[in-house]
């Protein structure tokens, strides 16, 4: 693995904290929102651990200020999406499509999405510092849980992409 892939893997990972989610959450621009649904799941997961570490004043207030910054986060992103699906919009309805323009905007939404995908990663980490060793433990299992979750998922779905394109180039009986 090359060290910028690393890099990436570590970066999600700390961003993950929170039960290997917290990037995923932030980077959602609207899917799955609601009560339920994932987003449902994911807060439930993240109010488990929570109360599995049983945090100080201090480590509280650093839980509080990561989740806002997740939060405040997302709603940003969703916004800057909503953006960018409007403008797309808008250009669509001119008879030369400014290919130019359409780039520089998403460009600038990638950027801004960027810049809050690292705050969401700074405050999960401030406050991963924080804890004891024992806390990090939890925190790491769970992690590792999730981890082993999503790399069952990712076999699960690479098996069905694979049965799906042999059952496509498959000849046609006839």
């Amino acid at each position: 693995m090359s060290t910028k892939k690393m890099s990436r893997v570590l970066a999600v990972a700390a961003t993950a904290l929170a039960i290997g989610a917290g990037a995923a959450y932030a980077a959602q621009p609207a899917m799955h929102g609601g009560p339920g649904g994932w987003h449902g799941h994911f807060m439930k997961e993240l109010t488990q651990l929570h109360d599995q570490l049983k945090l100080n004043a201090d480590q509280e207030k650093q839980w509080q200020a990561a989740l806002d910054t997740m939060k405040q986060g997302h709603e940003a992103m969703r916004a800057n999406h909503e953006q960018i699906k409007n403008q797309f919009k808008a250009a669509q309805q001119q008879p030369i499509l400014d290919l130019n323009a359409m780039a520089a905007a998403h460009q600038q939404v990638e950027q801004k999405d960027a810049q809050l995908r690292q705050q969401t990663t700074d405050a999960w980490l401030k406050f991963y510092n924080g804890l004891n060793d024992q806390q990090k433990t939890t925190v790491s299992t769970a992690l590792k849980q999730r981890f082993a979750k999503m790399e069952s998922r990712h076999e699960k779905m690479r098996e069905r992409w694979e049965h799906h394109g042999g059952a496509a180039s498959a000849p046609a009986a006839s």
